[in-house]
């Protein structure tokens, strides 16, 4: 009697308005001081979508102030503050969390682990992250102190002196961005650290380096490269702010500052950046090609070794974002030659993923359209790259639209691609349902096409000589025409990222079940139910080769030699 009345109290308490909020709010506090990797990476990945929303609408509306010349949409104070918002958006609290919330979710499950090595660590990296995200935007509403109406940062999301002194720059918006970005900084650093000593303390037993997932081996190259990179940009933040507050002179040409140390520091940041952002694009690419060609990847040692590759040259390369400051032959010689190095590593990769395709039982899926687009946005991305490293050319190019097309390849053409690639494969085992293939096909056709017309159409008035960081042209320059050619494509990607929303909330409840391994995998995530227990496995796995899941299922399987 005493349980049937304790069952029905509870029942009681819980079919009420106040134990409905009891519940959510217990909820809601397990979510917040949660310390299980799987649920911090659905933070980080929600958090970027959040802020991937904002920055998209930002995008749009710069966008539709230069799709017809002298148009006064917005004022030029206005559209450079969606220009630094939208980028330093895209950069720090879009491109980094989304990738570290994969690879939370997902590494310690690919290596038989049941957490990361530092549970409390990892919790306190992505609040530190998000409250970095929340400080930028309260510039907004506090950029010109509390009592003031506000204004975000005006100063890009480079922030090239002196446009960050405070003669230029008056008020709190600058020091947002740089609050901003510097407690980003310190989130970066505490996952990267995280994820390298998962990686290499941590593994199941029987998973050498040389069996590990290739998603392994590119996030744990990716974190060396945000140790490395990120302190001088953290460096260059804290001089800026000395700067600005305590009568330093670092960036201050007037004083004896210099303002080429400012782009030294932030692109030493900034050219690893695109490869931190890229190289975990490379490995979702890694995981989902061979899957949906039921072919083993082509070259695995190559591929490791090309990724070490790709993470010592990208630390030499940055200053090719600075030929036109008129560095001198010899840097402008040695930096070319360095551009030019890393697309060997870079094209490497691109022929053992089409190696890995050739002659394999393709399955397309959206998963796998979304790969293969990216294939092909990639080839596209590194072409022009390759163009811009020559000096001559980027002489004239470099502070034209050219570039701006050429950065967008990289990272909506080859990093959002896969992004979205990877939520249509991993989605099930986070949710255990199936995102609707039907909207993703939708999604993908409307995205790509929209893509191509604002991007491909976007070289045209860069080479026409139209250039960046301007908020409107006169009529007579010929570049009206492309650029609301441009414009109107944003329309078309805006659809499909509105279509990809609703596809992730419908499916959440109305979804097809996906049961443990949906797509047949051969990885430890996919051996474990979906989504994982808090515990990960009841028993550590033990591996003997690369395709753990698949040599269980596939005993008979003649393809034995992948492991050489």
């Amino acid at each position: 009697m005493a349980s049937v009345t304790s069952v029905s109290s509870i029942d009681e308490t819980t079919s009420s308005p106040a134990g409905h909020r009891q519940l959510m709010v217990e909820y809601l506090h397990g979510w917040i001081m949660t310390v299980d990797h799987k649920r911090i990476g659905i933070l980080y990945i929600l958090s970027a979508l959040l802020f991937l929303v904002v920055a998209g609408l930002e995008a749009a509306v710069m966008r539709w102030q230069l799709a017809v010349p002298n148009n006064n949409l917005v004022s030029p104070s206005t559209f450079n503050r969606l220009f630094t918002m939208h980028g330093t958006t895209m950069v720090f609290f879009v491109g980094m969390p989304i990738l570290f919330g994969f690879g939370n979710y997902l590494i310690p499950l690919m290596i038989g682990a049941r957490d990361m090595a530092f549970p409390r660590l990892n919790a306190f990296s992505f609040w530190i992250s998000f409250f970095g995200g929340l400080l930028l935007y309260f510039s907004v509403v506090g950029g010109d102190g509390l009592y003031g109406a506000g204004s975000a940062p005006d100063v890009g999301w480079f922030a090239y002196a002196p446009l960050t002194s405070r003669l230029f720059s008056p008020g709190h918006s600058t020091d947002y961005w740089t609050l901003g970005v510097l407690l980003s900084g310190i989130g970066s650093v505490g996952t990267a650290l995280n994820i390298i000593c998962t990686t290499l303390c941590m593994r199941c037993r029987g998973m050498k380096l040389m069996r590990m997932p290739l998603l392994v081996w590119l996030y744990l190259i990716t974190c060396f490269l945000v140790l490395v990179a990120v302190s001088p940009l953290t460096a260059a933040q804290i001089m800026l702010c000395l700067d600005r507050y305590l009568g330093a002179h670092f960036f201050d040409t007037q004083a004896g500052g210099s303002a080429v140390m400012w782009m030294h520091f932030f692109w030493i940041f900034g050219h690893p950046e695109v490869y931190i952002l890229v190289l975990p694009a490379f490995a979702f690419a890694n995981e989902i090609i061979p899957v949906f060609s039921r072919k083993v990847i082509f070259g695995y040692p190559a591929m490791v070794l090309a990724t070490i590759a790709i993470g010592f040259i990208s630390l030499s390369v940055w200053a090719h974002h600075m030929f036109t400051v008129g560095l001198g032959p010899g840097p402008n010689s040695f930096f070319t030659l360095a551009t030019m190095v890393i697309a060997v590593p870079t094209g490497i990769k691109i022929f053992n993923w089409l190696a890995t395709i050739w002659g394999g039982r393709v399955r397309y899926t959206v998963a796998m359209m979304f790969s293969v687009g990216f294939l092909f946005n990639f080839l596209i991305a590194g072409l022009t790259g390759i163009v811009l490293s020559v000096s001559p050319f980027d002489w004239q190019l470099g502070n034209s639209y050219f570039v701006v097309a050429h950065f967008h390849f990289v990272l909506v053409g080859s990093i959002l691609f896969m992004i979205f690639a990877a939520f249509f494969y991993w989605y099930p085992k986070m949710s255990g349902r199936l995102l609707s293939e039907r909207l993703g096909k939708w999604q993908f056709w409307l995205f790509l096409f929209g893509f191509h017309m604002t991007f491909d159409l976007m070289h045209i008035p860069g080479v026409l000589g139209m250039p960046r960081r301007i908020y409107t042209y006169e009529a007579d320059r010929g570049w009206g025409g492309w650029n609301m050619l441009v414009s109107i494509g944003t329309v078309f990607q805006m659809i499909a990222v509105a279509i990809f929303v609703w596809n992730l909330i419908a499916s959440l409840r109305y979804g097809e079940r996906a049961g443990p391994d949906p797509w047949d995998s051969w990885t430890l995530e996919w051996s474990t139910a979906s989504p994982p227990p808090s515990y990960n496995f009841a028993e550590e796995p033990v591996v003997h080769s690369r395709r753990p899941l698949w040599d269980i299922k596939h005993p008979d399987d003649p393809d034995t030699d992948y492991e050489m």
